[in-house]
């Protein structure tokens, strides 16, 4: 493709309505008996409209995680992915660790995934995460970019105050 990039989320729509017409979603461990808590928000972050995702990640009751995802299609089926290298994202944050995780018509259990961890400064900056640089999570299956199904930004593994804006999401070709 001759295109540098395609955008996923320019947060042109009404919230939670992603550029590309499915929604942004919040997720906790409570969905397992976990006990972390959060927020997903609109607003304006240092200048620039985001989506801000806001909570303690707490690990009582086996739990640990503070998640935003978005499906890449409308009605939640898989995308192919496979004429792009990777997709792009802009962060803001309060200097935590966060993880981004993709996952595909593959994966059958809500744990799988495919990881990359990231630290989200205090300044707006643009992430590349390149498909072959995710690694597998519980599972044996390498990554299928023709089946991608859902990009989720994740607060995961540690107490913490998780606190990450979102200004932007792309395909990075």
């Amino acid at each position: 493709m001759s295109q540098k990039s395609a955008t996923i989320d320019d947060l042109s729509r009404e919230p939670p309505l992603s550029a590309i017409g499915s929604r942004w979603q919040l997720f906790t461990d409570q969905v397992m008996g976990g006990v972390s808590n959060g927020t997903m928000v609109r607003e304006t972050v240092a200048g620039r409209p985001a989506i801000r995702m806001r909570g303690n990640v707490n690990l009582e009751n086996n739990g640990g995680f503070v998640q935003i995802a978005i499906d890449l299609s409308p009605d939640g089926k898989a995308v192919d992915a496979s004429p792009w290298r990777g997709i792009e994202l802009d962060v803001f944050g309060n200097s935590e660790e966060y993880s981004i995780h993709l996952r595909t018509e593959d994966l059958t259990l809500p744990w799988q995934s495919y990881r990359q961890s990231f630290r989200a400064d205090p300044q707006w900056r643009t992430i590349t995460f390149r498909f072959q640089d995710f690694v597998p999570y519980r599972t044996e299956t390498a990554l299928d970019t023709l089946r991608l199904r859902r990009i989720g930004v994740v607060a995961i593994g540690r107490a913490f105050s998780a606190d990450l804006a979102i200004g932007g999401l792309r395909y990075l070709a």
